[in-house]
């Protein structure tokens, strides 16, 4: 239902990964707006964590790297590291859906790895917040 781009062999253009994205196209322009504006970040597109994740684009600020998002049929998928603490500044002002991402995390050290698949502007609102304190919050 949610494919990703997994043809190691054509590397594809941001372009290309928005006309996978479908409909939710938008909500990753939107994404990439914000990124930019607020934090300033660079991207690149690669292929990351083996042949089962696909085509991402990689958002860093200066070296420290914020997230990969993963063009999906459809949809978009952002997935990164954070600590418990920084998701701890914004939890209580989440929607169902996101606090259910965090509590569903793959724990690491004192926050875990998350997969948050946007479909809805909510949820983007809510992946927003996340990121916001995941740069600002120090671990």
């Amino acid at each position: 239902m949610y494919e990703r781009m997994l043809n190691k062999q054509e590397t594809p253009t941001f372009d290309d990964m928005l006309a996978y994205s479908g409909n939710s196209s938008t909500l990753w322009l939107e994404l990439e707006d914000y990124l930019q504006s607020e934090f300033k970040v660079s991207k690149q597109i690669r292929f990351p964590y083996g042949k089962d994740y696909g085509w991402s684009v990689k958002y860093s600020v200066k070296s420290k790297h914020i997230c990969d998002v993963f063009a999906e049929n459809n949809a978009l998928a952002a997935f990164f590291q954070i600590s418990e603490k920084a998701v701890g500044t914004v939890l209580d002002g989440l929607g169902e859906y996101a606090t259910n991402i965090w509590e569903e995390r793959s724990p690491c050290s004192s926050g875990g790895w998350i997969s948050f698949r946007v479909l809805t502007s909510e949820h983007l609102q809510d992946l927003k917040k996340i990121i916001r304190a995941k740069i600002t919050v120090r671990s």
